[in-house]
C-alpha cells in the first residue's frame, strides 16, 4: 500500500483537534458536572437560593451561551455587560462545538482515504502518537502553570478571550449569576479538561506503540521465513 506523509500530518493534526475540543466540550455540555458542585460548594447557604433555583439560574445562563434565544438566569439580576460577557462566551462555545463536529468529520473522511492510502510514519512513528505528544507537551505545560497560580491563569485566560474587555468583572449585585460560578467551579472545569486531555493523548500514544510493535514482530516473522 502506498503512504503519504500530508495524511499522515493532517490525521495527526485532526485527531488533536478532535481531542482538544472534545475535551473542552465535556464540562459544557455535561451539566450534572456542575450540579455535582452545588453541595461541596456550598451555593444554597453562601447564596441564599435553594438548589432548583441555583439550577434553573445555571441552565438558563447555559441554553443561551449554547445558542438559545433571549439571556436569562432565572430569578438572579443581571446587566447589560453581564449578558454582554455571556453572548462573547456564547461565541467560544459554539467555535468550539462546530470544531469537534468538524474535527470529527474530517477525521473520517481521512479515515476512509487511509484505507486505500496509508499515513506514512514520521521519525518511525504514526500520527496517533504525534498528535498525542505534541497535545500533551503543551497542555502539561499549560497545566504546570496554571498550577502554580491559577488566580493568574485565570485572569491570562480572559485577556488572551476577551481582548479590552473587562465586562468578566462581575459586580455580585448586578450579575447575581456570578454567585452561583465560584472559582473552584472554573479551576474543576480545567481539571476536567487537563485529565480528558492527559487521558486522550495516552490513549492516542499507547494505541500507536502497540501497533508499531505488533507490525515489527509480523516484520521479523517474514524475515525468518
Amino acid at each position: 500500500m502506498k503512504t503519504s506523509k500530508p495524511l499522515a500530518i493532517a490525521l495527526a493534526a485532526a485527531a488533536a483537534l478532535a481531542l482538544f475540543t472534545g475535551a473542552v466540550a465535556a464540562p459544557i455540555l455535561c451539566r450534572p458536572f456542575y450540579y455535582a458542585h452545588i453541595g461541596p460548594l456550598e451555593l444554597e447557604a453562601r447564596t441564599g437560593l435553594t438548589r432548583e433555583e441555583i439550577k434553573t439560574a445555571f441552565d438558563e445562563m447555559l441554553d443561551y451561551c449554547l445558542g438559545g434565544e433571549g439571556f436569562s438566569t432565572g430569578v438572579l439580576r443581571w446587566s447589560d455587560s453581564g449578558r454582554d460577557h455571556f453572548t462573547d462566551v456564547r461565541g467560544l462555545f459554539l467555535l468550539d462545538l462546530w470544531a469537534f463536529a468538524a474535527a470529527l468529520a474530517v477525521l473520517a473522511c481521512l479515515g476512509l482515504l487511509a484505507r486505500r492510502v496509508g499515513p506514512a510514519a514520521l521519525l518511525g512513528r504514526g500520527p496517533g502518537f504525534w498528535a498525542g505528544t505534541g497535545l500533551g507537551t503543551v497542555f502539561l505545560l499549560v497545566g504546570a502553570l496554571a498550577a502554580l497560580d491559577f488566580d493568574r491563569a485565570f485572569t491570562a485566560f480572559h485577556a488572551l478571550f476577551f481582548p479590552g474587555k473587562d465586562n468578566w468583572l462581575f459586580d455580585p449585585a448586578a450579575d447575581q449569576i456570578i454567585n452561583i460560578l465560584p472559582q473552584e467551579y472554573f479551576r474543576n472545569c480545567a481539571l476536567l479538561i487537563l485529565a480528558l486531555l492527559a487521558v486522550g493523548c495516552g490513549l492516542l500514544i499507547g494505541v500507536d506503540l502497540l501497533r508499531g510493535g505488533a507490525k515489527e514482530k509480523i516484520l521479523h516473522k517474514s524475515e525468518k521465513t
